[in-house]
């Protein structure tokens, strides 16, 4: 997204939001925030924001505190006027929304960021969007790769197969390089996984060649070890080849902060948000 659009969001999300007129707590009304986060029914809003409530009572929040059903009137084009359902959110409620929706759509990678952070400054905005971006293209690595191993068992590979496929994929990725001598290259203990400390493009690399993995080995019914290594180093040179067009090679491209430290700092983060944030007054009588 560029940095004209994220000022735009900005901009229009700031203008969006309110202040209870005692406490001063920032809240939105979640009838405002539908269309700019991309939603054109109210019906399908209301989904994700069930979800988002969802996830608030997983963490032990009071939904209460955060969300906060009320009625408006509003007129209508024939200037009649009718009450319609909405509802009051906090900051912390708009974050667990945005990160219950897409984030391949940019108003909720946007929204993501912009309601995570308490300080309104672009560039802040932009550095926890490329950091999102890395949590979600790896996140989406792991699920494509626990659907290789499902498909591939099935198929008569084991883990310890996997694992050599996974690595002779990494080794066509990587220019001749295997899984461990990349690990060995960034100085990464054996246990971890090499992803974690890749960046976001070679990530998302990484889980295309998968992806057209787990499609080929279904779509052709592909069966045993070598059947399915050749498809995997065929994907993963495929993906090489495309990036090397635009003269980018996996293999020198520097690693990257360990995403387990990352994925702390955005739980402690998600801990801050909620005491900045601030609760909803309660409804009067």
């Amino acid at each position: 997204m560029q940095s004209g659009a994220i000022q735009l969001l900005t901009n229009q999300f700031d203008a969006l939001g309110q202040r209870t007129p005692d406490e001063g707590i920032e809240f939105w009304f979640a009838r405002d925030l539908m269309e700019p986060l991309g939603y054109n029914r109210w019906e399908n809003f209301q989904n994700a924001i069930n979800r988002a409530i969802e996830s608030c009572e997983t963490t032990g929040y009071a939904v209460s505190d955060h969300f906060r059903g009320v009625t408006k009137m509003v007129k209508l084009g024939s200037g009649a006027e009718r009450l319609i359902d909405d509802f009051m959110l906090t900051r912390y409620a708009c974050y667990l929304i945005a990160q219950n929706g897409d984030p391949r759509k940019e108003p909720i990678a946007f929204a993501q960021s912009y309601f995570a952070i308490q300080t309104r400054k672009q560039e802040l905005i932009e550095d926890r969007m490329r950091l999102q971006a890395r949590l979600d293209a790896r996140e989406r690595l792991r699920e494509s790769e626990k659907t290789l191993s499902q498909n591939i068992y099935e198929r008569g590979v084991d883990d310890a197969g996997f694992g050599r496929i996974r690595s002779q994929g990494d080794a066509a990725l990587f220019g001749g390089h295997t899984t461990q001598a990349m690990k060995d290259r960034f100085g990464i203990t054996k246990t971890r996984p090499l992803a974690d400390f890749l960046p976001t493009l070679t990530i998302a690399a990484k889980n295309l060649a998968t992806e057209i993995t787990n499609h080929n080995v279904s779509q052709d019914n592909l069966q045993g070890e070598r059947a399915i290594t050749r498809e995997h180093v065929q994907n993963n040179e495929s993906v090489r080849d495309m990036l090397g067009q635009r003269g980018i090679k996996p293999e020198q491209l520097p690693p990257e902060e360990d995403i387990k430290k990352l994925e702390r700092r955005v739980k402690s983060e998600e801990k801050k948000l909620v005491q900045q944030s601030g609760t909803l007054p309660a409804p009067k009588e």
